[in-house]
């Protein structure tokens, strides 16, 4: 995972998926910080074999878009992550 938690977080837990696998966050979460405490990468870069994890972080670079399962496509970094958000990055596993 790239990220880790320094602080707990008191919110209540979110329930989501990435690419089909459960995962779990907090009320508050953005959707990057979501993905990223529950998975190695952000999604795999489109021109190439490279993961990618994000880059400005404060949504300026456009680095960071993922689809969700509607084929909406949102910036993780200033989008909060919901209950039963389904997000799809291709980093693979369903």
């Amino acid at each position: 995972m790239q990220f880790s938690r320094v602080k707990p977080r008191a919110s209540a837990e979110v329930a989501f998926a990435i690419d089909g696998r459960p995962a779990r966050a907090r009320v508050g979460d953005t959707l990057m910080t979501a993905i990223l405490l529950n998975a190695p990468a952000l999604r795999r870069f489109e021109f190439g074999d490279g993961a990618r994890a994000g880059f400005c972080l404060m949504g300026a670079c456009q680095d960071c878009f993922v689809a969700l399962a509607d084929g909406a496509r949102v910036r993780a970094c200033t989008t909060l992550v919901a209950e039963g958000m389904h997000v799809v990055t291709g980093t693979g596993g369903g």
